[in-house]
């Protein structure tokens, strides 16, 4: 008996270990500012995501950085037309924004999401000058 008892758990566990989909993030990396910097300067088809207001974002922003603000309503929408494929790093001011901004990409089945910790504040006062 206790060996049927085995088998069938073991079963159940590989059976829901093998169903796990693996299509979508399944974390969201938070990065220092400085381990953001060094990823986006070495990886290869990134996406910058500045997930902050047009006024903010005129203000200052990362070099390349696509403007698309968590708070409006098209968010999701905007977002869609970004490659699920490719990995897309998102920042706002402190990072409040930005992490809600990972999970809605999560949600929408983007495979690698990296949120930088802190936002474009803790960027600048690390003393990091990437600007357009």
């Amino acid at each position: 008996m206790k060996k049927t008892v085995f088998l069938f758990g073991l079963t159940a566990l590989l059976f829901f270990t093998a169903c796990k989909d693996n299509s979508t993030a399944q974390e969201i990396k938070v990065l220092t500012p400085q381990e953001f910097h060094d990823s986006i300067i070495t990886k290869k088809d990134i996406q910058l995501v500045d997930v902050r207001t047009d006024a903010e974002f005129e203000e200052g922003h990362l070099q390349d950085a696509l403007n698309m603000d968590v708070m409006e309503a098209d968010f999701s929408t905007e977002a869609e037309k970004l490659n699920l494929e490719n990995p897309v790093y998102v920042y706002c001011r402190s990072g409040k924004r930005s992490a809600k901004a990972a999970l809605i990409l999560k949600d929408l089945g983007f495979k690698e999401i990296y949120d930088m910790q802190g936002g474009y504040l803790l960027w600048e006062s690390e003393g990091f000058q990437n600007k357009d």
